[in-house]
């Protein structure tokens, strides 16, 4: 669905101006010259590859970016939460072990001695076992992050899908950074190379799935 936005003197839609307005002055200064630039610059031509292709080949661009990302699959994620929940319910058992264990020392059931040896196997398996809890929580978080990371730019790419120019807007939302190199003219001829990392994404290989495609 098209969303109507109203434009202020300056030609840009009121988003446009609040993203603008939102940059440094030298974030500002470099938005404002890429937008000067004809459509067909680096940049623009860049975008437009990659949200078509997104479009397009969502399946293929969603398993490169898993592999890229070094995502772990649905069953490898399944087996970590698994392992998390068991490691979890452990500590809480440990919890009323050491509970009754203390109960049993007070009342005379076992030794000092008794105690201290059992009191020190669990708790060394109970500290081997936060350490699990927090590596295993870690990994998971990280995991599903990832997996969110590449829906959201992959919904935000058909949502430009028939953006026809360039807009601070649009750039805000689908482009986390440029990169530019500076000149080469060791070929005779200026050649400059732009390097773009796209949000949640990062570095996408246009080309490289391009290719991939048609091979």
């Amino acid at each position: 669905m098209s969303e109507e936005v109203s434009k202020t003197e300056s030609g840009l839609s009121e988003k446009d101006q609040k993203i603008l307005s939102m940059l440094t002055p030298g974030e500002r200064i470099i938005l404002e010259r890429l937008l000067e630039l004809h459509p067909s610059d680096m940049v623009w031509r860049h975008m437009q590859m990659v949200i078509s292709y997104v479009v397009k080949h969502e399946a293929h661009f969603r398993a490169v970016m898993e592999k890229r990302l070094k995502l772990a699959s649905d069953e490898t994620i399944r087996v970590s939460k698994k392992k998390l929940t068991k490691a979890e319910k452990r500590l809480s058992e440990l919890d009323r072990i050491f509970m009754r264990l203390y109960e049993d020392r007070v009342n005379g059931t076992i030794s000092d001695e008794r105690f201290a040896s059992m009191s020190k196997s669990y708790e060394d398996e109970q500290a081997k076992l936060k350490r699990e809890v927090e590596t295993l929580t870690k990994e998971v978080d990280q995991q599903e992050q990832k997996v969110s990371d590449v829906d959201r730019f992959i919904k935000q790419a058909h949502k430009y899908v028939t953006l026809k120019e360039l807009t601070p807007y649009a750039l805000h939302e689908l482009v986390k950074a440029i990169y530019i190199e500076a000149p080469d003219k060791s070929s005779g001829k200026r050649r400059q190379n732009i390097h773009i990392s796209y949000d949640f994404v990062g570095i996408i290989p246009i080309y490289e799935l391009m290719q991939e495609e048609m091979a």
